[in-house]
C-alpha cells in the first residue's frame, strides 16, 4: 500500500487559538480538489483527507476540521488565472484603480503574494511599475516568468518576508487574490505582510466572502486549499493582532460573491464608515449565532438531494448530460453528491493542462470545450457556475443547437441559456 501524508486534525482556532469550535458541516472523505489524475493513476489508490467545516464561538472564523501539508497542495498547481477572460479583466480593471487610488507610479514597489501565472501583475510591468510576484508552484511561476513577470519560488510567510526585504525594498502595495484563505498559519502570513509593508503602504486583499458563502449555500467551495471562509467581524481581531488596521471594504460579484479588504499600518488612516457598517450587517445576518451555520448545513443537504434528483430524472429520461469546468469547486460538488460516470459521460474545461486528464474521485475524462458543441449532449452541468456568463457567451453553438446547462448553485435548476 503506498504512504500517503497524514491530515492534522483542527482543535483550537487558527487565528485566535480558542477551543470553542462547532462542526458547521461534514462532507467526508475527499480527494485533492485539484490533483487531477493521468490514465496511469486511475489504477492506483488515490489520496483521500476528511473534509470539513467548523466556526470558532470566539472569533466566528470558519475553517476546515483537518489540514493537509502546503506542499501537497502547492508544488505543482493545475490553476491558471489567465484561461478566464473573467479573471483577465477582472484583474485590469483593479490594476487601473490600483494606480489612481494609490498614486503608483515608476518609483513604487507591487507585491502580489500567489501571483499565478502573472495574470495580473503583467498589468503593472505593462504600465511600467517595478513588480514581484511571490508563487510556490514551480510550473505556475515558470509561465509567470515566461511572461516577463518576475516571480519569486517561495510559500510566503514571516520568513520569506523578511527575505525579500533584505533584497528589495518594502511594498508600497502587497496584494492577494485568491490567497489568504490558503494558509494555514493565517498569524504568521498576516506578520510576514507587515514586515513587508512599507510605512505608507496598503495591502489589498481578495477572497470569497462568508456571508454570500452562507447565504448562496456555497459549499463547493469548500475543498482542502480553502482553510478558512473570512467574515469582517473574524478578520479586524488578526489584524489588529499585529498592528495592522482594516481601512476599507468593497464587495464584488466575482467568485459568487468576494470581499476587497484594504489595510494599513495601524495609526496610519481612520477606517472608513463602510468598515463597522458591514461589521454589523453581518451581525443582523446572524455571523455570530451558532444557529446561522446549522441552517447552513441544512441547506446544503437539499442541494445535494434537488440535485442528484434532477441529473437521476433527466437520465433516466434518456438524456445525455456531460460537466463544464475541471474545477476544484466541482470536484468537492461532484464527490460530496456521489455524481459520477453513471449520470456524467465527460467534463470540458479550456484549461490545456487540464485536458487529458481525470477528475479527482469521480474519474471523469477531461476534453476541451470544444467537444461539448461537438460532441452535443442534452445537458451539460456547471461545474464553475461563477463564470456562468462567460461560459454561455462562450457556448452559444451548444446553446443554439439546443443543449442546456444544469447550475447547482444557491438552487439547483436548468438555465435558459440566456441568463444566470
Amino acid at each position: 500500500m503506498p504512504s500517503f501524508p497524514q491530515a492534522t486534525s483542527v482543535s483550537t482556532c487558527l487565528s485566535c487559538s480558542c477551543d470553542k469550535l462547532e462542526l458547521v458541516l461534514d462532507l467526508g472523505v475527499h480527494p485533492l480538489a485539484n490533483n487531477l489524475l493521468t490514465l496511469g493513476d486511475l489504477e492506483k489508490d488515490e489520496p483521500k483527507f476528511p473534509l470539513g467545516l467548523q466556526v470558532c464561538q470566539e472569533c466566528w472564523l470558519m475553517q476546515l476540521t483537518h489540514l493537509v501539508p502546503a506542499v501537497d497542495l502547492f508544488t505543482d498547481y493545475f490553476y491558471f488565472s489567465s484561461f478566464s477572460g473573467t479573471m483577465l479583466d477582472h484583474a485590469r480593471r483593479a490594476v487601473e484603480v490600483y494606480q489612481t487610488d494609490f498614486e503608483l507610479t515608476e518609483d513604487s514597489f507591487v507585491v502580489e503574494i500567489a501571483s499565478n501565472d502573472g495574470y495580473l501583475l503583467k498589468n503593472f510591468v505593462a504600465a511600467g511599475i517595478p513588480c514581484l510576484g511571490i508563487e510556490p508552484a514551480g510550473n505556475v511561476a515558470k509561465v509567470a516568468r515566461e511572461a516577463g513577470v518576475e516571480t519569486v519560488e517561495r510559500f510566503f510567510n514571516s520568513e520569506s518576508a523578511s527575505e525579500i526585504c533584505s533584497g528589495y525594498q518594502l511594498a508600497d502595495l502587497i496584494l492577494g487574490n485568491n490567497v489568504f484563505a490558503h494558509v494555514p498559519d493565517t498569524n504568521d502570513f498576516i506578520a510576514g505582510v507587515k514586515t513587508l509593508l512599507a510605512p505608507e503602504g496598503h495591502i489589498v486583499f481578495e477572497f470569497p466572502y462568508a456571508l454570500d458563502f452562507l447565504e448562496k449555500s456555497e459549499f463547493d467551495t469548500i475543498y482542502h486549499e480553502h482553510v478558512f471562509y473570512f467574515s469582517l467581524t473574524a478578520l479586524i481581531p488578526l489584524f489588529s493582532r499585529h498592528g495592522l488596521s482594516i481601512t476599507n471594504v468593497e464587495r464584488l460579484s466575482i467568485h459568487g460573491g468576494s470581499l476587497r479588504l484594504t489595510a494599513r499600518h495601524e495609526g496610519v488612516q481612520v477606517p472608513s464608515k463602510v468598515v463597522a457598517s458591514l461589521v454589523a450587517e453581518e451581525r443582523e445576518a446572524g455571523l455570530t449565532d451558532p444557529g446561522r451555520y446549522h441552517q447552513f448545513g441544512e441547506a446544503v443537504d437539499e442541494i445535494k438531494k434537488t440535485l442528484t434528483g434532477l441529473l437521476a430524472d433527466l437520465k433516466a429520461g434518456g438524456q445525455s448530460i456531460a460537466a463544464y469546468g475541471a474545477s476544484a469547486k466541482g470536484s468537492t460538488l461532484l464527490n460530496f453528491s456521489g455524481i459520477g460516470k453513471d449520470l456524467i459521460d465527460f467534463v470540458v474545461d479550456r484549461s490545456n493542462y487540464k485536458q487529458g486528464k481525470f477528475t479527482p474521485g469521480s474519474h471523469l475524462p477531461i476534453l476541451p470545450a470544444e467537444a461539448l458543441a461537438e460532441k452535443q449532449p442534452d445537458y451539460a452541468l456547471l461545474l464553475t457556475w461563477n463564470f456562468a456568463e462567460e461560459i454561455l457567451n462562450q457556448q452559444s453553438e451548444f446553446t443554439a443547437a439546443g443543449g442546456k446547462f444544469v447550475a447547482p448553485i444557491p438552487t439547483p435548476r436548468i438555465l435558459d441559456g440566456s441568463k444566470n
